[in-house]
């Protein structure tokens, strides 16, 4: 079990790092005129008759709220796509602003759907056609701002036409359980998509277009971001069949996907909207934080603490395999007070029948590896999602350490068998090495904060 102390100075880093990219304050800085980008927030409303607003995806709310703040009277319509498990869905309404700024006491409520995640159900796709019914309203005078953050893509689905909801979610969940990257999935969602691959650009009527994106995508990729609602697509319908093939699921696809796709790749069906299309000209995408964001604060929280801190590369490709090479870099350091911090998104190849995450199984590998490697190391990790949430569970994440495997084995559960079965959840619950947190309102993908000899 790891000690009070060192799970304290753990938490104290990562909720540091979930500060280091609160939505509100970044969407406020943003409008500021800084931003991580080359693109810089021009005047909002110079020029715009109306505004309207779309904000999708699990930093949502504190996102429009800080538009709506900003924004005022000029915001004539908005819906704010939250995620089902935020707390804001409990709430009869999210916002109140004025209806006119001529009648004071004329007032409407932003509209708020909740949506899931991260499976598409029927909620997702009544908040994408909300969504399309408020922008066909749009005309070339006015403004359309769409907030944009993690979750998005299957908080907000609008099958292409010839397809169903029940065939989108049953590509993605087969997609999720072969261990797509998420590069992967958002290139499938995309080419199955009416509004995603930059198609939502043809819902808005001719308006100028801002994005602001808090991004959870290794290299910040716009295309990838939410799968791209207003940017332009790199990716092919070719590149959609690719994926499936790869993954092993194209011929396990429901018949009407693979018959678009193949028709799609023979140039029978509009493409989505790509680099240099001339409806990209009224559109500005302003990346307004990150997950090296999030490191940055995380790195700064440690400072703070006494330690010395360390970067380590990207976490990506499975999550067994990212908890071992780490557990490997952990034992390699031999000076005293070291943090080390990673950020990035593994995936996870389910094979089992179990509950979990791929925070928790990277935690999980990580603790195996260190009973192996580095028994009697003064090492205490913590692997965790910003957004609170790691898979189907309530869960952040988990606490790793070399007495992690003992501490499950004392409550009756074998670690290499939950590990096998993508039971780490139960694992870690049974052990005492959940680490819970609840929605934290923001997402830029997962951290690691590693302590060795501290």
């Amino acid at each position: 079990m790891i000690q009070r102390p060192e799970r304290d100075d753990l938490e104290k880093i990562y909720r540091a790092a979930v500060a280091a990219v609160d939505p509100a304050r970044l969407v406020g800085r943003a409008m500021d005129g800084g931003c991580l980008g080359a693109e810089q927030v021009p005047d909002l409303t110079a020029g715009a008759s109306r505004v309207l607003m779309l904000a999708v995806g699990k930093a949502s709310r504190a996102m429009a709220g800080e538009i709506e703040r900003r924004i005022g009277d000029k915001l004539a319509d908005a819906i704010v796509v939250v995620p089902k498990t935020s707390a804001a869905t409990t709430e009869p309404a999210l916002f109140r602003i004025k209806a006119r700024s001529d009648v004071a006491t004329d007032f409407f409520n932003i509209r708020m759907v909740a949506s899931n995640h991260p499976v598409p159900d029927e909620s997702s796709e009544a908040a994408a056609n909300l969504a399309c019914e408020m922008l066909h309203r749009a005309t070339t005078d006015d403004l359309v701002i769409v907030a944009i953050s993690g979750g998005a893509s299957a908080m907000f689905a609008r099958p292409a036409e010839g397809l169903t909801l029940a065939d989108k979610i049953a590509v993605n969940q087969a997609l999720l359980k072969a261990g797509a990257s998420i590069r992967e999935l958002n290139i499938v969602r995309r080419n199955l998509s009416a509004v995603k691959g930059g198609r939502l650009l043809r819902h808005c009527g001719g308006a100028r277009v801002i994005g602001l994106i808090l991004s959870d995508v290794p290299g910040n990729d716009l295309a990838t971001i939410g799968s791209g609602l207003t940017a332009g697509d790199w990716s092919s319908f070719g590149d959609a069949v690719a994926v499936m093939k790869r993954r092993s699921i194209w011929g396990r696809a429901p018949e009407a996907v693979r018959a678009y796709l193949e028709r799609a790749a023979a140039g029978e069906i509009c493409a989505t909207v790509k680099v240099g299309d001339p409806i990209l000209e009224r559109v500005t995408n302003v990346i307004i934080g990150d997950n090296n964001l999030a490191l940055e604060g995380a790195e700064r929280a440690a400072a703070g603490l006494g330690y010395r801190t360390h970067r380590w590369k990207p976490l990506h490709g499975e999550a067994n395999d990212a908890g071992r090479a780490l557990a490997e870099y952990l034992c390699g350091i031999t000076d005293e007070r070291v943090c080390v911090v990673a950020g990035g998104e593994p995936v996870v190849t389910v094979r089992g029948g179990g509950k979990g995450g791929r925070a928790q199984q990277c935690a999980l590998a990580m603790s195996i590896e260190l009973l192996q490697i580095g028994s009697g190391r003064r090492i205490a990790a913590l692997f965790a999602g910003t957004d609170g949430i790691d898979g189907p569970t309530d869960a952040a994440g988990a606490f790793a350490s070399p007495a992690a495997v003992e501490d499950g084995e004392r409550a009756g559960v074998g670690a290499t068998t939950a590990l096998t079965r993508n039971d780490s959840y139960n694992f870690f619950k049974a052990s005492g090495g959940l680490f819970v947190t609840g929605p934290t309102g923001t997402n830029v993908s997962d951290i690691f904060v590693g302590l060795v000899n501290y």
